[in-house]
């Protein structure tokens, strides 16, 4: 009889259906995590296991550097978290599902655990000093690993009792002679018994929901511009007013976009810059512009963009951590593709770095007003550690400036990034005064910074190449190419990208049949 009251104990009441909602609610977040990943045709675990620096961190590299381990590895991720979260959330092989997430998030907790020193990212919600939220959820799931919930609720007693296999209650019950009251030995499945194993099914029909509304529903507009663009038809106008300006179609794009590498990272040789998006629009004296590009800004705006910008083959956004946001949902809700380079101008740029990489950055540099300050500071020693953090992680790594005293002293020191990002303009415009204050010069010595950089071996990205609005790209994509930038980052809103993409095409082209022309060699 005691058997009897211990099996009763464990397969029904209060403390199964606690159980079964503590497994279903740990199934819900794996299966989340898988089909977000999934659903991101730009996700690897790559720069998460290049940042590993506690146990195990030499396997975790080597697998980051073999592109086979890395592609199981991101399959494993990817299918090994959707199929436990499957098996968790409808109680099938609910043991082995338990048992094999505790093992996934003990390897996560092992790669980066929430350790002084060792942090991976900004401190998040979940992380609270040795113990985070992988340690609790693997602590649930061991727990559940012991009790087979899945025979209570779940597919898993539904298998038992199509079966003909009786619950743990029954048995007792037959082994002291007779059946419990009110029960048989389950050789046919009633009408309670198929409705109780089937609970979890709103269960995921309300997963389905919930992930569809995170993603989003696609709205007529959306799909009327995505249709658009792949017929090369849409016209990239779409603003606070209905006045149409001066835009090129899709339909009208001269031809391909030149590309070249940095590194192993393949980039457009124009791409787009963050400033305008993230309402850093250097207006000079009209203070209510910054407020105004952001209005003009929602992230379908951004979206809309992005795509064009692909669309138009600028396949990189360069900008600062700030806008990782709506860049990863730009990735997860529209499976976009442009390629993310990061200023890491939030916070000092190691706390930056670090939230860039977790954001999946594709590449990071130090922002140049930062990098003017840190260098007229002496502060090398936080230079060098910026590189060694960002390359450690697998990806190219650059140093910014405004000014090119930056430039020069970082070379003084020895300093080779895989990148320069240095602004470059002409001063030849109504307001290009020398007060910093005015916030109206980004380049204050045009001509000693094309004579200095002709010298250097490194891959040139030029910026500020129209001095925030203030030259035309007419004038400023050839005076940037032309003098030694090897790509230019250009912000511009939805409405120009075809028509600067256009502009750049006939640039690129008249700079390559007139070699002459540009004194650097090109070095990327």
């Amino acid at each position: 009889m005691e058997r009897q009251r211990i099996d009763e104990i464990r397969w029904t009441g209060p403390v199964m259906l606690a159980l079964v909602a503590l497994r279903t609610l740990i199934g819900w977040h794996f299966l989340y995590e898988g089909l977000v990943k999934l659903a991101n045709p730009n996700w690897t675990a790559a720069a998460y296991l290049r940042s590993t620096e506690w146990l195990l961190s030499g396997y975790f590299h080597g697998i980051a550097a073999n592109e086979f381990a890395l592609r199981v590895a991101n399959l494993m991720n990817m299918w090994g978290l959707t199929l436990i979260g499957l098996g968790l959330m409808l109680g099938c092989f609910s043991r082995l599902a338990s048992l094999f997430g505790a093992l996934l998030l003990g390897l996560y907790y092992v790669a980066h655990p929430p350790l002084a020193g060792l942090g991976f990212g900004l401190p998040s919600e979940g992380s609270y000093l040795v113990i985070d939220k992988n340690v609790v959820e693997g602590a649930a799931l061991l727990a559940l690993a012991c009790i087979s919930t899945g025979r209570f609720i779940g597919l898993d007693g539904l298998v038992r009792a199509l079966r003909g296999v009786p619950t743990l209650a029954e048995s007792a019950a037959l082994k002291e002679g007779a059946p419990p009251d009110g029960a048989v030995p389950a050789t046919s499945v009633g009408r309670r018994e198929l409705l109780k194993h089937l609970l979890p099914i709103p269960a995921m029909g309300a997963f389905a929901y919930a992930f569809q509304e995170r993603r989003g529903w696609e709205s007529l507009e959306a799909e009327h511009l995505l249709s658009h663009m792949r017929e090369r038809k849409a016209d990239a106008v779409s603003g606070a007013s209905a006045k149409r300006v001066d835009v090129a179609e899709l339909g009208e794009l001269k031809g391909p976009m030149p590309r070249a590498r940095i590194g192993n990272l393949e980039l457009s040789r124009i791409f787009l810059g963050g400033n305008l998006i993230g309402g850093w629009a250097h207006s000079r004296d009209l203070m209510y512009v910054s407020d105004l590009v952001c209005a003009y800004h929602t992230d379908r705006k951004v979206f809309e963009t992005f795509h064009l910008g692909e669309c138009c083959g600028m396949n990189t956004i360069l900008t600062s951590p700030r806008l990782c946001r709506v860049i990863t949902d730009y990735w997860k809700k529209e499976g976009g593709k442009i390629q993310f380079i990061s200023d890491c101008a939030m916070g000092g740029i190691m706390e930056g770095a670090r939230v860039s990489i977790d954001a999946g950055a594709h590449a990071c540099y130090a922002q140049g007003g930062v990098m003017d300050r840190l260098v007229a500071e002496g502060d090398f020693d936080t230079v060098e550690k910026f590189l060694e953090l960002v390359r450690r992680s697998g990806i190219p790594a650059g140093l910014g400036a405004h000014k090119l005293e930056t430039v020069q002293a970082c070379v003084d020191k020895g300093f080779k990034p895989d990148f320069w990002v240095k602004t470059l303009h002409h001063t030849d415009y109504w307001s290009a005064k020398t007060q910093p204050e005015q916030d109206n010069i980004w380049c204050v010595n045009p001509e000693e910074t094309i004579a200095y950089m002709e010298h250097l071996e490194q891959p040139w990205i030029g910026f500020k190449t129209l001095a925030a609005g203030a030259i035309h790209p007419k004038v400023g994509f050839p005076y940037a190419l032309k003098n030694g930038a090897d790509f230019i980052c250009v912000g511009m809103y939805d409405f120009q990208v075809v028509k600067n993409a256009n502009l750049f095409l006939d640039v690129w082209d008249k700079v390559q049949k007139d070699p002459e022309g540009r004194k650097r060699p090109w070095r990327a």
